[in-house]
Parts: C-alpha cells; sequence; structure tokens
C-alpha cells in the first residue's frame, strides 16, 4: 500500500480585518500519497495558496494537524519545522525566486549546502538536475540572462535538489506562455512521477488540472472533488 505522505485533518484558518473575521479554510481534510500528483483549483482569494503555506509548514493553521511522513509537524518547535522543511518538503512559486547574483548551478546547490550537504555532492546533485532539465549550456548563466521558462526549470531543480518527498507548487506555469507552460509542466510531471514524490499542485488552468491524478477545487473554505 502507498504510504500517505502528507495529511491534513480540520486545518482551520481564520483572517481578522478589522471587525470582519473571514474564513478561509473551514477544516479541510486532505491525505497525498508517494507518487500521487494532486490538482489544487479555484477561484482567485479562495485560499489555495493559504492552504499550500500550512501544508509547507510555513504557515500556522487556526486549527487542525499536519502530518508529514507520519509525524505530527504543526505543533514541533521552530527548528525541527525547518529542518521538515529543508528534507522533506520542496517549494515551487509562479515567480521564480532565484537568487539574481547567482548562477543557475550555484542556485540548486545553495539550498543542498544550507542542508548540510558537501560542496561536491552538491554540484553533483545540481549537474543531474540541470541535465534532467537539458539546461547543461546555461548552467552558468545568471537568472537574468535565462528565458522565463528557463527561469522557472531552475526553480523546479532547486525545489528538487535536497530530493523531498513532497512538492508543493502554487501556479508553477502561471507566468508562462502556453507553449512553454505545457513544456515546464511536462518536465515537472515527469520528475515528481520518477521520484515518487506526492505533489499538491496548486493551478487555474483547467488543461494541465485535468492531467493530473486527481483534482480537489477549494470552494467556501472547503475541498471538494473535481
Amino acid at each position: 500500500m502507498t504510504e500517505t505522505l502528507l495529511k491534513l485533518t480540520g486545518v482551520k484558518q481564520t483572517f481578522h480585518q478589522g471587525e470582519t473575521d473571514l474564513e478561509v479554510l473551514r477544516g479541510i481534510e486532505l491525505e497525498l500519497a508517494g507518487g500521487e500528483i494532486v490538482a489544487l483549483t479555484g477561484p482567485s482569494g479562495s485560499g489555495k495558496s493559504t492552504l499550500l503555506q500550512i501544508a509547507g509548514l510555513l504557515e500556522e493553521a487556526e486549527a487542525g494537524d499536519i502530518v508529514i511522513g507520519g509525524r505530527k509537524a504543526n505543533d514541533l518547535p521552530e527548528d525541527a519545522r525547518t529542518l521538515i522543511r529543508r528534507g522533506d518538503l520542496g517549494f515551487v512559486y509562479q515567480y521564480h525566486h532565484l537568487l539574481a547574483e547567482f548562477s543557475a548551478a550555484e542556485n540548486i546547490v545553495i539550498p543542498q549546502l544550507i542542508a548540510g550537504k558537501s560542496k561536491s555532492a552538491a554540484r553533483a546533485r545540481a549537474a543531474e538536475l540541470i541535465a534532467a532539465m537539458g539546461l547543461e549550456a546555461r548552467a552558468g548563466h545568471r537568472p537574468a540572462r535565462l528565458s522565463g521558462g528557463e527561469q522557472q526549470r531552475i526553480a523546479i531543480a532547486r525545489a528538487l535538489a535536497n530530493e523531498p518527498r513532497i512538492l508543493l507548487a502554487d501556479e508553477p506555469t502561471g507566468n508562462l506562455d502556453p507553449g512553454t507552460a505545457d513544456d515546464v509542466f511536462e518536465l515537472l510531471i515527469s520528475l515528481v512521477r520518477g521520484a515518487g514524490l506526492a505533489a499538491l499542485i496548486a493551478t487555474h488552468n483547467s488543461t494541465l488540472a485535468a492531467r493530473m491524478d486527481r483534482v480537489l477545487r477549494l470552494e467556501d473554505g472547503m475541498l471538494v472533488e473535481g
């Protein structure tokens, strides 16, 4: 039986705006298994990014539990949560957030060094991922010299650098033209499936969503199938 890598139970989040309380998440239940790619859809402002932030231990929920790899993570001390983010979780955003002063390869090496890998191991992993992205000729280029699609491929490589078990992606192709978005999406899916990761990918693109294993829609603070 495939292991459940991410489990959210009763997750609630309310934003307080003056005298108004806005319930963004109203008791989210979610299980994500290894090798499963799930689309997270819903209108703008429905709470998709908030849900991803909570699942990735980047934001604290008002209530509920976040279990990662069988371990309840939301009540852990911050240093333990940081270690989980570094080792078990990979993040991809709509904008690449690459470090402008470093090369493509260095952007993939740096998170590995932060996680404690040796320089030689980090460089070898970076070279492996860059090759998988088909960007060997661009490895020494800084982000400003890369196209939008190339920048996002490097961002995906960076997210996978520490061999996470779970990938959380927030509109990873949202800034790309349709053709480039399709190419980047295919590469992302291929790498995720090859590594057996669990992936939760927020997208407004219904065509891309339909190509994932499941589609979950966030409506009125609740998740519904389809």
